[in-house]
């Protein structure tokens, strides 16, 4: 293995590693371990530089390691994760990329992400979740899956209990899933997510909203669950942990989480995930 250090690292060749320099983070800007809005400016300096490599053709996926909003926010930059930036990179409305945190076998797409919840159920509608239904298939048939079964979970316990628990289930999530039935697409559901989940015979999930999706992956996977980016025509993937400040700069951090993110991009098709579809 070989490294080429070159400010234009050409085309990727088998063996070597080129690394692109850069000078987003100063070395006296280098704080492990501390909130610091030069290092959140810096993350998304990074993410800008990966996409236009991934675009330009002189790279084909993005492996990003985690990040921490609040240092992103206190740069002045609005930020609630890497789908929402990826979005305003490539110039799409931010409810076209989604969110899917891969954990083995285990796949959950978030139809909604880092907001409040009450914004969150507020913002949810049967358009917003057949686009992540179809972006979520698209994604699957991707990863090899030919014919993708998909869950979707309800927005209310039991998904409202015919009513019982409330009728946002009837108005939302049940007119959404048979939009996508009718496009050809294998769901099933709505229903609880605790149901849904105990039956585990399905290929992918799609949640309402953050914790509905996060909190089963991380029982599963605390520190090794995989995020992928989904829907935006470039691969791009990060892991499924925070940033740990507690640790940072000790040289004792799990990379597995990495490892297994950088195994499923490399198995992944090149091209756009639209176009591969």
């Amino acid at each position: 293995m070989s490294i080429n250090i070159t400010p234009e690292s050409g085309t990727p060749r088998s063996g070597v590693i080129n690394v692109v320099p850069t000078q987003s983070l100063p070395r006296q800007s280098f704080r492990p371990g501390q909130i610091d809005p030069v290092a959140g400016r810096a993350t998304v300096s990074y993410v800008e530089q990966a996409v236009d490599l991934v675009r330009s053709g002189r790279a084909s996926s993005i492996v990003a390691c985690p990040h921490n909003e609040t240092s992103v926010n206190a740069a002045g930059i609005k930020f609630n994760g890497y789908p929402g930036l990826l979005a305003e990179l490539l110039k799409l409305p931010k409810d076209e990329i989604f969110l899917m945190l891969v954990a083995g076998n285990l796949r959950i797409v978030h139809v909604t992400l880092h907001e409040r919840l009450a914004d969150a159920i507020e913002r949810l509608s049967s358009e917003l979740i057949v686009r992540a239904g179809t972006v979520a298939n698209e994604a699957l048939i991707r990863m090899g899956i030919a014919i993708p079964r998909i869950g979707m979970f309800g927005i209310n316990p039991h998904a409202g209990e015919e009513g019982l628990f409330g009728d946002d289930d009837r108005k939302i999530t049940e007119p959404a899933a048979m939009l996508l039935r009718k496009d050809g697409l294998k769901i099933e559901g709505p229903m609880g997510a605790d149901v849904l989940l105990s039956l585990r015979d399905m290929d992918a999930y799609i949640a309402m909203y953050h914790d509905q999706g996060h909190i089963p992956i991380k029982l599963l996977a605390p520190r090794h669950a995989i995020a992928l980016s989904i829907g935006g025509g470039v691969t791009f993937s990060s892991v499924g942990h925070g940033s740990a400040f507690n640790i940072a700069g000790k040289g004792i951090a799990d990379p597995e989480a990495v490892v297994r993110t950088i195994h499923l991009v490399a198995g992944l098709p090149d091209g756009s995930q639209k176009d591969s579809s």
